[in-house]
């Protein structure tokens, strides 16, 4: 199976922190909103049926790697005002209960597995992210906004024939919905979809961490379950938000200033 280990996965969504039953956790639950108790009841429940799904070859990585973004946030907000009333009720909330910061932790080791660096690539996906990164140089030269890269990012998907079917913008997002000519590869092989999602695609990778270094978010192709993918630009939000900011670094934030 292409993308991470499944009982890697499996392994890693089981080691889910759960909260313990006792009356500090719901004082710590109400500082954060009840952000805890959501977090660990329908949002994890449905976690477990994608990473079981995704074991049995049913689902792709990007399933549920579009779950796991999609986790019950806490605001924090910028880190210039790390002093604010809800940064307060994240430390106080850890210091009641061990498993807010756990739980921060084993978020981002399930990050890890699902949207791996590029260091953790295999050869062949690493040469693909280098080849896209350097590409990316020429490609977005000169562009500096959401609007001038998804332009660029357009011609691109034409010049290796894709089909674009509907561009549209959302705020600060810029959304382009498309048919990919790609989906097939291999698929008899190694399963719909995948070769094209999990390899091919990593040349799209190489265009993120470009526009990452330059704080444009792009989120490369995905979700193409009903025969078209969309891929989003936007400007790089500048809140912070638990658990995917552990306590201890909200901490550390502060003695930074």
């Amino acid at each position: 199976m292409l993308g991470p280990d499944p009982e890697a996965l499996t392994r890693q969504v089981a080691a889910f922190p759960r909260p313990p039953d006792e009356p500090r956790f719901e004082r710590a639950d109400a500082l954060l909103d009840g952000t805890y108790a959501e977090l660990s009841a329908s949002w994890y429940s449905e976690l477990r049926r994608l990473a079981d799904a995704y074991a049995a070859g049913d689902l792709l990585r990007e399933d549920v790697l579009a779950h796991a973004e999609a986790v019950p946030r806490f605001p924090l907000g910028p880190a210039e005002e790390s002093d604010d009333e809800q940064t307060a009720a994240l430390r106080e909330a850890a210091a009641l209960v061990d498993e807010v910061g756990a739980v921060s932790a084993w978020y981002d080791d399930l990050l890890a597995l699902l949207d791996p660096p590029p260091s953790a690539l295999s050869l062949d996906e690493r040469l693909l992210h280098g080849f896209g990164y350097a590409l990316a140089h020429g490609l977005f030269l000169g562009a500096r906004t959401p609007e001038q890269v998804v332009r660029r990012l357009r011609v691109a998907y034409r010049s290796v024939g894709v089909r674009l079917d509907e561009a549209e913008t959302d705020g600060e997002t810029e959304r382009t919905t498309f048919t990919c000519p790609y989906r097939n590869v291999a698929a008899g092989r190694c399963g719909e979809r995948r070769v094209c999602h999990e390899k091919l695609d990593r040349v799209d990778d190489g265009y993120v961490t470009y526009l990452a270094e330059r704080d444009i978010d792009y989120q490369r192709p995905r979700a193409c379950g009903g025969g078209q993918c969309f891929s989003e630009v936007r400007q790089e939000p500048p809140d912070r938000w638990w658990p995917a900011t552990a306590p201890a670094a909200v901490d550390g934030a502060d003695d930074a200033d």
